[in-house]
């Protein structure tokens, strides 16, 4: 388990990592619409989801085929960060592009 921590039993520490769990996770789903470039997509998803040229194509044309298509999962505070980003960028260039996020 590691060091003990002086003035702590031993139970109480395996209490402690016990309680401890793995954050919730929540998939970032990009929206197809009729209006945002393709490009500005694909640069999208590299600049701000760190996907590779092929990644972001391959994204970009399952939501432009199927309506939507997922992203990529992540905690909370990383998808929310992510998309509002996005939605920023988005609405300086003056593009309705959508992505939400859902519960993992």
């Amino acid at each position: 388990m590691g060091e003990m921590v002086p003035g702590y039993e031993d139970d109480v520490l395996e209490n402690v990592f016990e309680n401890l769990k793995e954050p919730e996770m929540y998939r970032v789903v990009l929206h197809n619409d009729h209006y945002t470039p393709r490009d500005f997509v694909t640069e999208i998803l590299r600049r701000f989801f760190q996907k590779s040229g092929i990644e972001a194509t391959k994204i970009m044309l399952a939501a432009h085929k199927s309506g939507k298509s997922l992203v990529g999962i992540y905690t909370w505070d990383i998808a929310a960060t992510k998309v509002t980003q996005v939605h920023e960028l988005a609405k300086k260039n003056e593009f309705p592009l959508t992505m939400t996020i859902e519960q993992e």
